[in-house]
């Protein structure tokens, strides 16, 4: 019995009898074999929160992804690599009601704001904004003005169709906090300036290819929790930022719950095989919850 660990409805396990997990030679499959884990009634209420996977093309090889090292003072994944993003707040639930057209239009809209607020680059919008406006709009948010009415003080406009949805996650995890994380798509501003981390949530803000975060990980120079480190794994395999969108649009979005299963006598953090991960189970003892 794993304490700590919800026990999910069969519906959430992977379908088929094998699965390749972190660690795993290619092409070894594992037989999943499901266990009975604590189900955990206290789980506090996940929060809505968004975060945008922002890309760029380089030069040569895969796109570069925008990525932060978190302070190690956060009450959430401390020192972690992870995608800009954070809460949705009820701003942003306020400015979706005047910007119709997209369902999820507060996740969209706190993906961009808190972007912008923690890298100083600000995708999305229309027309491209100069530095001066992206610094202005940069304090706005700091000062908690709502993005919609700063953008029209500085006659631009949100772009919500420039993100496309990637994932969405919700961790049964058993920490302080839970968050049911919307993952967008976005290619960078051509004329982004370079990032700058936000003092108050991040140590460096940097870009890298998918490929080169998952070798700072494996080196040990870095870590990131399962959720990120499982969508690194996807994004490693697109060679341009339209590979990621099509593939965005061939595993339509649905929310993963992670569930524990034993495997060779060992527990193992899984989530569903075809939900368009490359690997999709790592044992509970490296999987990084918070």
């Amino acid at each position: 019995m794993l304490i700590g660990w919800p026990r999910q409805a069969a519906r959430h396990r992977p379908r088929g009898g094998s699965i390749r997990g972190a660690g795993d030679k290619p092409g070894f499959a594992r037989p999943a074999k499901a266990v009975a884990i604590q189900t955990m009634p206290d789980l506090p209420e996940p929060m809505p929160a968004a975060t945008l996977v922002l890309m760029r093309e380089a030069s040569v090889g895969p796109p570069e992804l925008l990525m932060m090292e978190r302070t190690g003072h956060m009450a959430f994944a401390a020192g972690a690599l992870v995608f800009p993003g954070g809460r949705i707040d009820p701003e942003d639930h306020d400015a979706a009601g005047r910007l119709p057209g997209f369902p999820d239009a507060a996740a969209r809209i706190a993906a961009v704001r808190e972007t912008i607020e923690e890298t100083g680059i600000a995708p999305a919008i229309v027309p491209e904004p100069d530095p001066a406006r992206v610094r202005a709009l940069r304090e706005g948010i700091r000062r908690d003005l709502p993005l919609d009415r700063l953008l029209e003080q500085h006659g631009l406009a949100l772009e919500l169709g420039a993100l496309t949805p990637f994932a969405r996650w919700c961790p049964n995890f058993r920490e302080t906090r839970r968050f049911d994380t919307y993952f967008y798509l976005a290619a960078a501003p051509a004329g982004a300036p370079e990032p700058s981390a936000s003092a108050q949530e991040a140590v460096r803000v940097f870009w890298a290819s998918a490929a080169d975060i998952l070798r700072e990980i494996e080196a040990g120079a870095a870590h990131a929790i399962f959720p990120t480190r499982r969508n690194l794994e996807r994004l490693a395999r697109f060679g341009s930022i339209d590979e990621a969108r099509a593939d965005a649009v061939r595993h339509p979005v649905r929310t993963i719950i992670p569930w524990v299963e034993e495997r060779h006598g060992r527990p193992h953090v899984c989530i569903p095989e075809d939900a368009g991960y490359p690997i999709t189970a790592e044992p509970l003892e490296t999987a990084r919850r918070s």
